[in-house]
């Protein structure tokens, strides 16, 4: 036997002593049943202390979501947002660090367009580099596998988008070909007056990923709110639309085309809204056994404690002793009731997780 196992068996074991009240409590669930929701954790000690910061942290969040409706999302898109785009930034600046070297045996000479004089010997190119093809095709490809990176994050974990992801990435593209051509025209200013102050290759290549990593976060930020749209407030208007329609007496194709509209908004709303429901139930329900787990530790220690009091008293007879044995079967004896509540808590937060699932297995149904 493992040592987690060993550690939900004693849990498992001293939950069933403490409070056997609780495996009556609700006849649809046992203590083991109940236990057996959370998932292991791992058996390496590193990723076993993270798994629990993660744990926790979830709990954290989805509180702050029930008190905070509105501000949570905004802070989830922020944040995620600007992890990933620092990512992907980090993984062009480690790209450009060693990539241009691969590129050597095209030159050094200047080149590109438009290649007009701007400095001293350098030129102004928005499509090459000063000092040849070789930055600028490295720069091209870091860039671009960048963005295959960060659509993929953005798209399903940022924005949870369930458009269609061969026209968004389409767009996506478009997107980044322009914001290209935008940062392209800043940096072939910059560029060429930092070589002409003789600035050293690996500065300019930080400042190069900095800026133009930068621009492109702050315009594809307003990029990914048109491509991926929120799905409850796209159906809202186009539910405002039909209905505005159908009451002007429109046209009957184009009461047809917004009603399928709406239908379709509808749908992505009911499968995006259904699997953050499913996902932070379980997130829930891993807070509400943690919890239990904690409370029958603790009163597990609490009985140590008072028993090891209780002897204490026993063998010094003082009136210290005495009260302090006192004291500690009082904190004791309050476990068993919060060990009853988080029982339920557990039993209820099972219940909606199952809800959840169902409601977004039947969504995942609708959408198909």
């Amino acid at each position: 036997m493992s040592d987690q196992e060993k550690d939900t068996a004693e849990a498992v074991e001293a939950a069933e002593a403490i409070a056997p009240e609780a495996e009556t409590a609700d006849v649809e669930y046992t203590v083991e049943e109940v236990q057996a929701q959370l998932k292991p954790l791992s058996q390496n000690a590193f990723v076993r202390f993270w798994q629990k910061i993660l744990r926790w942290w979830l709990g954290v969040w989805y509180s702050f979501s029930d008190k905070h409706p509105k501000l949570a999302p905004w802070i989830y898109k922020i944040f995620f947002f600007i992890v990933f785009s620092y990512g992907v930034t980090i993984w062009q600046f480690i790209v450009m660090a060693f990539l241009p070297a691969a590129f050597n045996g095209m030159g050094t000479d200047p080149v590109g367009w438009p290649n007009t004089p701007l400095v001293g010997d350098q030129m102004f190119v928005i499509f090459g580099d000063a000092k040849g093809w070789g930055p600028f095709i490295a720069f091209e490809i870091a860039v671009f596998t960048a963005q295959c990176i960060n659509f993929p994050l953005q798209r399903n974990i940022t924005y949870r988008s369930h458009g269609n992801p061969w026209y968004q990435a389409m767009w996506y593209f478009i997107g980044w070909v322009l914001v290209s051509l935008f940062t392209n025209t800043i940096w072939g200013l910059c560029n060429a007056y930092l070589i002409h102050w003789g600035s050293p290759d690996i500065v300019n290549t930080l400042l190069k990923t900095i800026l133009t990593g930068g621009v492109s976060m702050v315009i594809f930020f307003f990029i990914f709110m048109v491509i991926f749209p929120d799905n409850n407030k796209m159906a809202k208007k186009a539910r405002a639309r039909y209905e505005k329609l159908v009451a002007a007496n429109a046209d009957s194709e184009k009461i047809a085309k917004a009603e399928s509209k709406m239908k379709l908004w509808e749908t992505k709303a009911l499968k995006s809204n259904t699997e953050s429901e499913y996902f932070k139930a379980k997130s829930q329900l891993n807070a509400a056994v943690m919890k239990y787990n904690t409370l029958v530790k603790a009163s597990e220690k609490a009985n140590r404690k008072a028993e090891n009091a209780e002897e204490a008293a026993k063998t010094q007879n003082s009136e210290k002793a005495v009260a302090k044995a006192e004291e500690a079967k009082q904190k004791a004896a309050v476990y068993p009731e919060k060990i009853e509540k988080a029982f339920h808590a557990a039993v209820e937060a099972i219940k909606a997780r199952d809800e959840k699932k169902i409601a977004f297995e039947e969504a995942q149904g609708v959408a198909a």
